[in-house]
């Protein structure tokens, strides 16, 4: 008999964590702050600590069923409560449910004296009281410098911050300690981040004139979390947090075409259009028609019953719809049905994270199938060329995971390359219209060919198109041995190919004229001949019998003539 051995496999232990429900902030976090543990929020002021600690509350108490405690320093249960308001928050229905509580504690650093031995102990009673009254599950302390902030013994301060801290860890309550930040530390003490499970930085910049949120955590023990500097927006709903840096190109792609909205473009990217999700770019010079051709976009995407947001950055929506009219698109019916959505502000409303942030909220809300952004190089107003390569790159990624399909125009600079765009993003682009307008002979018109297409068999002519009352009209292909002549000059030129053709088949017609008239010449001088010929045969013939008849008769008589001489 032999004995067998089992190794035990060694168990895996998984940190519970506490989900805050705040829109990103849990997927960056790997499913939420560290459950029964303190976590430090610090920044500077006006970056937005309190509001994400109120939200972190506020949505425990609402979604998850977690009463909280908010114990504040600076701002009393009144003021807190009116300043959250405005987002939809009603405090006094939570206290009065006792799905929350919020004290008050006013602390006057003026009046504070190092006269004996400082401790928390009124603190940690009076929370604990209110823990225990509605059996709160999470803890907010904002800010905890206004306990400390009359201390210069920094022995004492890291020996109560360590108590707290230690404390809030024995009553099991996931707890959000407020900080602000100190000039180049994290905190103006620089203890709380060594004491604290987990570590999140928030930051407000201002870079030409346009100011952005960002959130970074900065550690966060026992769990991997995103590493990266994350822009969040403070909206009408709360805080939203975009977890997006980078993707990794692992999209799924689609075999389907869908319709431009024009016919001969179709036809001249493989006879089907664009490949659903897809990125495709429109850049031309001013006036050139980007928005036209993208508004055909969007009409036929409405027109299949999905759904289309469109960005736009020089017009207003009312103004697109009116433009667009005139050159019978009708968009406002689209509207209407609730498939067209046009999101029209200046680029310099947000930085280009809050932009970003933006398009993700608008996106999941929405969730169109197309995407117009008209036209990406305004954005150059709101960061230099990398920066909005990056975020062009990252949007346009995030599009291909939700399987958008990406129409993006392009004003090229007057005098620039005509195949480079400011933004430099055309390399990321999969099919690259490019508009042209050229002048000559007193007018300009406009020209269109397919740059690129990536994975179809594309037509490689230069085009001409108009803009007429039912929309964008490709001209026919011009065939001439001249190259592409436009406009007025390839009517004329048109009509003197006409002209000279039609002359040329006159000329071949006088031909076959002619040579049916010596044919027919030819004819009657056979005809004249041959009865010229019949002629004459029939008078050698004559004679030729007459002669035969003569010798007959002559030897007749001669016959006659030996009978009557009894000739032998």
């Amino acid at each position: 008999m032999t004995e067998q051995k089992t190794i035990a496999q060694p168990h895996k232990a998984i940190l519970i964590k506490c989900p805050t429900g705040i829109q990103g902030l849990d997927e960056i976090t790997d499913g939420g702050l560290p459950q029964g543990r303190p976590t430090l929020i610090c920044g500077k002021a006006g970056c937005g600590k309190t509001l994400m600690a109120m939200e972190f509350l506020v949505r425990g108490a609402l979604e998850y069923d977690e009463p909280g405690i908010f114990m504040s320093f600076e701002e009393s249960a009144q003021e807190l409560t009116e300043n959250v308001a405005s987002l939809g928050w009603d405090l006094k229905d939570l206290i009065a449910e006792k799905k929350m509580g919020i004290y008050y504690v006013h602390v006057e650093r003026s009046q504070i004296q190092e006269t004996g031995e400082y401790d928390l102990e009124a603190l940690f009673a009076r929370l604990g009281y209110g823990i225990d009254s509605i059996n709160a599950k999470r803890v907010v302390l904002d800010t905890i410098e206004v306990l400390f902030g009359g201390l210069s013994n920094e022995a004492v301060v890291r020996a109560e911050l360590r108590r707290l801290f230690l404390w809030l860890k024995s009553k099991g309550v996931t707890a959000i300690v407020t900080s602000e930040s100190g000039n180049n530390t994290l905190t103006r003490h620089g203890l709380e981040e060594y004491v604290s499970d987990c570590v999140i930085r928030l930051d407000q910049r201002v870079n030409d004139e346009l100011s952005t949120r960002r959130l970074h955590i900065v550690k966060y023990r026992g769990s991997r979390h995103g590493t990266n500097e994350y822009p969040f927006l403070i909206q009408e709903n709360g805080i939203s947090v975009l977890p997006i840096t980078s993707i990794a190109l692992e999209h799924e792609v689609s075999n389907e075409r869908i319709s431009s909205g024009i016919d001969r473009l179709d036809t001249m990217l493989g006879g089907n259009g664009f490949f659903r999700g897809s990125s495709i770019l429109i850049s031309g010079t001013a006036g050139t028609g980007k928005s036209s051709i993208s508004a055909h976009f969007a009409n036929a995407t409405c027109q299949r019953g999905e759904r289309c947001l469109y960005f736009a950055f020089e017009e207003s929506a009312n103004q697109i719809v009116r433009n667009m009219r005139s050159i019978g698109i009708d968009l406002e019916t689209a509207i209407k049905k609730g498939l067209l959505k046009i999101k029209a502000l200046r680029p310099t409303m947000y930085g280009l994270e809050m932009h970003l942030v933006n398009i993700h909220q608008l996106v999941n809300e929405f969730k169109p199938t197309a995407i117009i952004i008209d036209p990406i190089s305004n954005l150059t107003y709101t960061g230099n060329e990398s920066q909005v390569k990056s975020f062009l790159m990252r949007s346009i990624d995030f599009f291909k995971t939700k399987q958008i399909t990406t129409l993006l125009t392009s004003l090229n600079s007057s005098g620039a390359l005509v195949q480079q765009t400011d933004v430099g993003v055309s390399s990321l682009m999969d099919t690259w219209l490019m508009l042209r307008d050229i002048e000559s002979n007193g007018e300009r018109n406009r020209l269109l060919y397919v740059l690129k297409s990536r994975g179809m068999e594309h037509s490689n002519q230069v085009r001409e198109f108009r803009l007429t009352s039912s929309g964008v009209e490709l001209v026919d292909v011009y065939l001439g041995a001249g190259g592409v002549v436009t406009g007025t000059a390839r009517t004329v030129q048109e009509a003197q190919e006409k002209a000279a053709a039609l002359a040329h088949r006159q000329e071949i017609e006088q031909k076959y004229r002619d040579i049916e008239r010596k044919r027919k010449v030819m004819e009657a001088q056979i005809t004249a001949l041959q009865a010229e010929f019949e002629n004459e045969k029939e008078q050698v013939e004559r004679i030729i019998q007459q002669e035969e008849q003569q010798e007959v008769t002559l030897l007749q008589e001669r016959r006659k003539r030996a009978d009557m001489r009894r000739a032998d």
